[in-house]
């Protein structure tokens, strides 16, 4: 007799805010983080912008609220109104697949003659512009405790900003290797993929040996 199959269900689920990222890490050992955007996009009452139209300009929605529905799956509220449940099967296929169905999704986009919104908004003059906080070692390398920066557009989270400011110099490389330097975003703690927006306060730190 066939033993039933053991259900799916997650293990642990974090919401992080400042990178609209939701991650859960389920049973079978799979880990995934989704863009608030595509859960957004993908939300089963989720319906077109026009006739015929796919779901578009969520490229800044946020999460504020999620909730378990009973033991099969979750619901979540966006900021811009959307309530929708996700079964726990639905997000575990969501996470599978994501390259694939993401890149349906902006080839739709293009179809349509509709384009994304990319990076984070810019300033009066048109530019990224944030603050960076030097501490102790590091502020011998860079030359003072602050400064401000307007950054290119292919720097838009944490990892991106250390890979550019390591293009500075040797020192820099070194220094600012990912494990060698701890970074806060606006005073909280941050991981890789925390993203990095216009008028940000970037603090790094060495880690200590």
């Amino acid at each position: 007799m066939n033993q039933p199959a053991t259900p799916l269900a997650p293990t642990e689920i974090s919401l992080h805010r400042k990178s609209r990222l939701l991650e859960i890490a389920f049973s079978d050992g799979f880990r995934f983080k989704y863009p608030c955007e595509y859960l957004r996009v993908f939300a089963a009452s989720s319906e077109g912008q026009g006739k015929g139209q796919p779901v578009h300009g969520k490229e800044k929605v946020e999460i504020v609220h999620l909730e378990p529905r009973g033991d099969t799956a979750l619901q979540l509220t966006f900021d811009d109104g959307c309530t929708a449940d996700y079964a726990w099967t639905r997000l575990h296929e969501l996470g599978v697949n994501y390259a694939q169905h993401w890149h349906a999704y902006v080839q739709e986009l293009d179809a349509r003659g509709l384009k994304r919104v990319q990076g984070g908004a810019a300033g009066a003059d048109g530019k990224v512009t944030i603050e960076l906080l030097y501490f102790i070692d590091l502020a011998k390398i860079a030359g003072r405790d602050t400064e401000q920066v307007s950054i290119p557009a292919t720097v838009t989270d944490v990892q991106t900003l250390l890979a550019w400011l390591r293009k500075r110099g040797d020192a820099w490389a070194e220094a600012f290797a990912d494990d060698r330097v701890q970074l806060t975003v606006n005073k909280h703690f941050a991981e890789p993929f925390t993203l990095i927006e216009q008028g940000d306060e970037v603090a790094l730190v060495p880690r200590q040996k």
